[in-house]
């Protein structure tokens, strides 16, 4: 038995359709009604959905044209970012009463280390019923959680209950809880990688714990060793209050295709600018430039130049960026450009590495 493995215990908190709600909070007329945030417009795409939306099959990422379609009384409102951020740091507000062990994912969900919370509260399961009922009462919008030993089953059991519940995953229910559980429900797991695995004979967290280390990185990759350990319940990646930031992007949808490169340098240049703003606003600089070209036809593109030095100011950016609009002949007109940053100047914190009985010492340690 090894006494120095981390043991925690985790809470993953997520907003119900944020955009939606605070849309349906902020007015009442919409309560109970299926709205999408975004999307109007014969060229728009849903940013989200209300869950009245979401039963007509309305989704994130899907075309205005096609939701109005599956939903015809379908209401779409405006996205206000302002707003959503003024709520998100209300909520964040009340998380760090209880743990400055806070890592934010996106405005609307957050892990929270509350192994040693400042309550003292020896729960975890209360510690996350507690923070939701403070949402509804200071906020006015619910929230779901998921609780349990690391990030990856607290992440997966919060949609378990969704909305306006909670699931907790206790730490002798670990290895059954993943042995049963979907293999499309495993975080990290998309739908091409789900396909392939569906045609290798494994459906389930069962399945996927039959197949060797070697076997899964041979047809997996790196992937591969990440899913052995977590389907094990091994995952010791700590709640990082400062998340390290990889990229930082900003991309605009034109409301007619554009067919020349001319029209496009002027797109180009707001959207550097806009990087650029967002590079100064949070004091990084990146090495790599990446444009991204989505076609009429919705097929998808990208160009990469990694320079010498570190950068954030836009004429260099926009610069790259043309070059790299010019590298090559477009295939189709264009009806999305975006310019995306990485290789930022960040480090990196070092992580421990993945022990195998992790959880066996976690089944010592009372939820």
């Amino acid at each position: 038995m090894i006494n120095d493995l981390p043991i925690r215990k985790i809470i993953h908190v997520d907003m119900d359709a944020f955009y939606a709600s605070v849309a349906q909070m902020d007015n009442p007329d919409l309560k109970g009604k299926p709205i999408a945030v975004g999307g109007g417009g014969t060229r728009g795409v849903v940013s989200a959905a209300s869950y009245e939306a979401r039963k007509f099959g309305v989704k994130s990422a899907m075309s205005g044209r096609l939701a109005i379609k599956l939903c015809p009384e379908l209401i779409f409102v405006k996205t206000d970012f302002e707003r959503y951020t003024e709520i998100s740091k209300r909520i964040r507000n009340i998380f760090f009463d209880y743990t400055e062990l806070v890592e934010p994912l996106s405005l609307d969900e957050a892990y929270l280390d509350v192994t040693e919370n400042k309550l003292g509260f020896p729960s975890a399961s209360l510690i996350a019923e507690e923070i939701r009922q403070r949402i509804f009462k200071e906020v006015g919008l619910t929230a779901s959680a998921g609780i349990s030993i690391n990030k990856f089953i607290a992440k997966v059991a919060s949609d378990y209950n969704k909305p306006n519940g909670q699931h907790t995953v206790n730490p002798e229910d670990v290895l059954q809880f993943l042995a049963d559980l979907d293999i499309r429900k495993f975080y990290g797991v998309g739908k091409v990688t789900a396909e392939k695995m569906y045609l290798k004979g494994i459906f389930t967290g069962k399945d996927l714990k039959a197949k060797s280390l070697d076997y899964l990185e041979d047809h997996f990759g790196k992937s591969g060793s990440y899913y052995y350990h977590v389907v094990r319940g091994i995952h010791n990646s700590e709640v990082r209050p400062n998340r390290i930031r990889k990229s930082l992007a900003a991309e605009r949808t034109f409301n007619e295709n554009l067919s020349s490169e001319i029209f496009m340098l002027e797109k180009l240049e707001h959207i550097a600018e806009e990087v650029s703003k967002r590079l100064h606003k949070n004091n990084v600089s990146g090495k790599t430039i990446t444009l991204k070209i989505k076609y009429s036809d919705f097929t998808l593109q990208t160009r990469s130049k990694t320079l010498a030095y570190f950068v954030r100011d836009k004429a260099i950016i926009l610069e790259t960026a043309k070059d790299l609009l010019y590298q090559n002949t477009l295939n189709n007109s264009v009806r999305l450009l975006g310019i995306s940053m990485s290789n930022l100047n960040t480090k990196p914190q070092k992580t421990k590495p993945l022990k195998e009985n992790t959880v066996s010492v976690q089944l010592q340690f009372k939820f």
